[in-house]
């Protein structure tokens, strides 16, 4: 009887997916390659698209901009495939993609925070500020781990089932159930993160503290 080959380990969603979807995204990089298009354009025309979909939350249209921001999402991971297919080697389209990244969680919130600022509930707007400030300190505690030579990628929520959450919220249109789980899921991993750099650097030897 022949062993079958064991299945990958993930640490993350992002991993898990972007596995599943390698040879379609891959094939897919080539193509636009091919026709000489630049990863770092398809990076700001994701942007664009999230800018897009903010300004119709804002409007309080929610299922119509969680659709935009669906329509969108692939292309997070596209320009990835671009840049593996044109062998990129600078390390700048890593640093864009992520500053981007960043931008595009401050859109979403603000359409959020802008529309129930409107509509005169408070709370749901301070909620939304919460959820940015949890998703921002988690893509921060990443990047300074990786200035420390740790690939911290641990946590309850990472960027994709961030993504997955606001789509889910928008279109359903529970909102303020979603801010709630992007607020402790995000806090949550934050903590998660910093006591994994505490005990990686304590395990290196790092006895300043």
């Amino acid at each position: 009887m022949t062993q079958g080959k064991s299945a990958p380990h993930f640490n993350t969603l992002t991993d898990r997916v972007r596995y599943y979807t390698s040879g379609l995204t891959t094939r897919l990089g080539r193509w636009l390659y091919s026709k000489g298009v630049h990863p770092d354009l398809i990076t700001a025309l994701g942007l664009v698209i999230v800018a897009v979909a903010s300004v119709v939350i804002a409007q309080g249209h929610f299922i119509a901009g969680g659709l935009i921001l669906l329509m969108g999402t692939p292309l997070d991971a596209i320009d990835g495939a671009v840049a593996r297919a044109m062998q990129r080697t600078d390390r700048f389209g890593a640093m864009f993609d992520s500053t981007l990244d960043r931008y595009a969680d401050g859109f979403i919130f603000m359409g959020l925070a802008y529309y129930y600022s409107e509509q005169g509930n408070q709370n749901v707007m301070l909620l939304s500020i919460f959820a940015l400030l949890g998703s921002i300190m988690v893509s921060y505690v990443r990047a300074r781990a990786e200035g420390l030579g740790l690939d911290c990628k641990v946590g309850l929520l990472t960027r994709m089932e961030r993504v997955f959450i606001i789509l889910a919220m928008l279109i359903t249109r529970l909102v303020v159930p979603g801010l709630w789980i992007l607020v402790i899921g995000t806090h949550v991993t934050v903590i998660q993160r910093v006591w994994y750099v505490y005990r990686a650097l304590k395990q290196q030897g790092d006895n300043s503290r």
